[in-house]
């Protein structure tokens, strides 16, 4: 039996239409999202394939949409016998690899994110804060311009994302500051991210409270299989533990690299992206090149895999 490990999108990987063959195809999936719609009380499965992009991409509607789409295309790889060894999600894709795990059920999960989403965007004033990839430079040399920025402009690296690639997330006007000093210590690109907010910096710390409250009504039981969390880089299955991670991972880094490498040595045949878009099958080719990936979004990827996993 093949070893493969599922890995699940995050935020800005969304886009009109996502989703919509799966549930024209199959009636189990037209039914998922109409419990979605119902559980959210408003129409998320409209937004998903009508738009407009501008609502799509609202932190509150894109999270939750982007859970759907990868548990719609999960059910779907279930029902063929496939089962993954492992799971890692990016930043609100942790979610859906904790729902994939049964650690979470999607009836909680939808509303968690949905609300994850407005708390975010809730916690820093809107078009105050930033964030931008780093391009091909050493983490520890972004960590010495960090270091030297000043005290009043909060500046945190975000996401450990693949050699070469590294975001940080700040205030507006500390990104455009340390945008500036790190070209000049030798980044060959800062590319301004187009976020709304300052996402996995401190500046996420307020939504702490509130977001807390929100875990504490759903019920997170052990996970079946490990999955790799974004606060550790490493295999997490206990409940309590989860929960613990859940709450850091909006103020701490994405280790996502480091995530790639520990389920490299544990052995897997492939990295599988269940989900919108091909943003992680990318980052995993630029970690290890020799790593087989794929990225299901549709019938033609989803039938190339399951005739790879079956042969």
């Amino acid at each position: 039996m093949k070893r493969v490990a599922f890995m699940f999108p995050g935020q800005g990987s969304q886009t009109v239409g996502m989703g919509k063959e799966f549930y024209d195809a199959y009636p189990e999936i037209k039914e998922l999202y109409e419990e979605a719609d119902k559980t959210l009380d408003f129409s998320l499965s409209e937004i998903m394939f009508t738009g407009p992009k501008e609502t799509l991409t609202l932190t509150e509607n894109a999270q939750p949409a982007l859970l759907l789409s990868s548990i719609a295309i999960h059910t779907l790889l279930i029902k063929q016998e496939i089962q993954p060894v492992m799971a890692v999600g990016h930043s609100l894709g942790e979610y859906s690899a904790l729902v994939a795990a049964g650690a979470l059920s999607l009836e909680d999960a939808l509303p968690l994110v949905a609300a994850r989403g407005r708390l975010m965007e809730e916690a820093y004033p809107a078009g105050k804060g930033a964030m931008a990839a780093v391009l091909e430079m050493a983490q520890e040399d972004i960590e010495t311009v960090l270091n030297g920025m000043p005290t009043d402009e909060i500046v945190d690296i975000a996401n450990l994302n693949c050699p070469g690639q590294i975001v940080i997330s700040g205030t507006k006007e500390g990104i455009e500051q340390a945008s500036a000093k790190l070209k000049d210590s030798g980044a060959k690109r800062v590319l301004p991210l187009n976020v709304s907010g300052p996402f996995h910096s401190r500046l996420m710390k307020a939504a702490n409270e509130q977001f807390a409250k929100k875990l504490d009504e759903v019920a997170i039981t052990e996970a079946s299989i490990p999955v790799y969390a974004n606060v550790t880089a490493n295999p997490v299955t206990d409940n309590e533990k989860i929960k613990d991670l859940l709450l850091k991972q909006l103020y701490s880094p994405v280790r996502f690299e480091e995530s790639i490498q520990h389920m490299l040595d544990e052995g897997v045949d492939a990295f599988v992206e269940v989900g919108n878009g091909k943003v992680l099958s990318g980052l995993v080719k630029k970690i290890s090149r020799r790593t087989k990936t794929f990225a299901i979004q549709d019938q033609e990827s989803m039938d190339a895999f399951i005739s790879w996993y079956k042969e």
